[in-house]
């Protein structure tokens, strides 16, 4: 005879309301890459062919990764694939979908996100990889390796700043504060601070404490780590603004962020190192400088008072202004390997694009602007010797990481098209609030054709060359929707309305 397990699940009622546990198949047709090209955005940069041949490589790479769900999986949606291994990965599929987002009217590619939600458990619990083939977990939920990061509203965040689409936020909402709340509850030591474990962190074998390579990937080390508690109070911060959109209650938010906020600035920031560091079992802190304390300028987490000196870090040749910005691990650490190490130094496109768009949350658009445009020339130039993009990349060479798989779209798309269209070209959608906001810097005239705005308007947007980055802009424009323009350049401004 055998003894039942017991189900310890402590139920979260949140999960009852997600629509997508229990959904039946609803697939999405699969398109190939050349029939969904014209409904792709075309981005236009004079002189920078090399660019724009990256840019539809990584659409192409895309397009060659689309599933179908498989009858056993209990997936609810086509999807694209991570490109690793026959598993769907959250920390992966959150950040595909943050460049995907500009595919939309091609593909449903936010779709993707919806399998994860259709295998959420029910105390909020969602696995951060499972099996497209059975659709079971690959891990026990309380192994330490089992989930996160907590990345999931961030995804679903930008595409509704893209979208405006308060139906899908209505939608996933439950599934996203059900699986907050479950980090909140078995992912916290007894001050509220959080860890998690190097595979659960999504960088696998930084140098978090002294040990061996798998406990550095499937233990916590009883450390409080600073990218987990930075990446809660973000999540908090941006569900609540999810409720109050939704006109839903959630009181226990705006608290969570601020606890988390004033103990990474009481308990985790080091004056002396003038950075985020992780806390170690005896309280002090460690003396490793990571790319993932700077999801602390995502979160709206540093004093006014510190930026400049936490932020200089990004300057400094010595650590993490290296001949390809920004290495994973500071140059200075002992553990920092030249060809990457995989996360001991190599450049990673997610971690990238955060950094990226924290730097101009906090105003740094001229840091965002260079170190997207060093980003983006490295990885076009490694694409021009290779044809393919990569997993990751060698900070000091132009040059894949090691190791690094290739063909890696996945989450390399970021590069060149996310931060492309964004930190390059300098376009930056609010849908809600029918605005569209370009910072201009490029010289060469360039634009984007197709570019797509909110639920269905299509924009085509030109930029003339320019003399000098004092000269207006001489801006052509139409779109098939409403909207406000935003024109800036060298401290100036400009409103047209299309």
């Amino acid at each position: 005879m055998v003894t039942p397990r017991f189900d310890t699940h402590l139920e979260e009622p949140l999960v009852k309301e997600n629509p997508f546990r229990g959904a039946g198949p609803d697939p999405e047709p699969i398109r190939a890459f050349e029939e969904a090209r014209s409904a792709l955005p075309e981005p236009v940069w004079e002189g920078s062919e090399d660019v724009l041949a990256c840019y539809r490589r990584a659409w192409e790479l895309a397009f060659s990764n689309l599933r179908t769900p498989e009858p056993a999986s209990g997936f609810v949606s086509s999807f694209v694939d991570t490109a690793f291994n026959e598993c769907l990965f959250m920390w992966d599929s959150a950040f595909i979908v943050l460049f995907c987002r500009y595919g939309r009217r091609a593909f449903g590619f936010q779709r993707t996100l919806d399998n994860l939600y259709a295998k959420q458990h029910p105390d909020g619990f969602i696995c951060r990889e499972i099996d497209t083939h059975t659709g079971e977990d690959r891990f026990e939920r309380f192994d330490p390796a089992s989930t996160g990061p907590n990345v999931l509203p961030w995804a679903e965040w930008e595409y509704y700043r893209d979208t405006g689409d308060v139906e899908r936020l209505a939608c996933v909402f439950p599934a996203l504060l059900a699986y907050h709340r479950w980090t909140r509850r078995f992912r916290t030591w007894r001050d509220g601070s959080h860890w998690t474990s190097g595979l659960g962190s999504g960088m696998d074998n930084q140098p978090r404490f002294a040990g061996t390579r798998e406990e550095r990937l499937f233990t916590h080390g009883h450390l409080v780590w600073a990218d987990a508690c930075l990446q809660q109070a973000f999540a908090a911060g941006i569900l609540t603004e999810m409720a109050r959109i939704l006109g839903r209650e959630a009181p226990d938010l705006p608290a969570e962020r601020e606890r988390l906020v004033r103990y990474a600035n009481e308990r985790l920031w080091d004056e002396r190192s003038a950075f985020y560091h992780d806390a170690l079992p005896d309280g002090s802190l460690s003396n490793m400088k990571s790319v993932g304390a700077y999801w602390a300028l995502l979160a709206g987490a540093v004093p006014r008072e510190r930026l400049e000196r936490f932020v200089g870090h990004l300057e400094n040749p010595g650590e993490f202004s290296r001949p390809h910005r920004v290495p994973s691990l500071s140059a200075d650490h002992p553990e920092y390997r030249a060809d990457g190490g995989y996360w001991l130094g190599g450049v990673w496109p997610p971690t990238n694009y955060m950094l990226l768009r924290g730097l101009e949350r906090v105003g740094r658009w001229d840091l965002a602007h260079e170190i997207g445009r060093n980003h983006l020339e490295n990885v076009t130039r490694v694409f021009e010797r290779t044809g393919t993009l990569w997993e990751n990349y060698a900070p000091e060479r132009e040059e894949p990481g090691n190791p690094a798989r290739d063909d890696f779209v996945g989450w390399s798309g970021l590069g060149p098209v996310a931060v492309l269209l964004e930190q390059v070209l300098g376009l930056h959608p609010d849908a809600p609030a029918g605005r569209l906001l370009w910072d201009v810097r490029l010289l060469e005239e360039h634009g984007v054709l197709r570019y797509p705005f909110g639920a269905r308007g299509t924009l085509d947007l030109l930029c003339r060359a320019r003399s000098s980055p004092l000269e207006e802009p001489r801006i052509e424009a139409s779109s098939s929707t409403p909207l406000e323009l935003v024109v800036r350049w060298e401290g100036k401004e400009k409103t047209l309305h299309l």
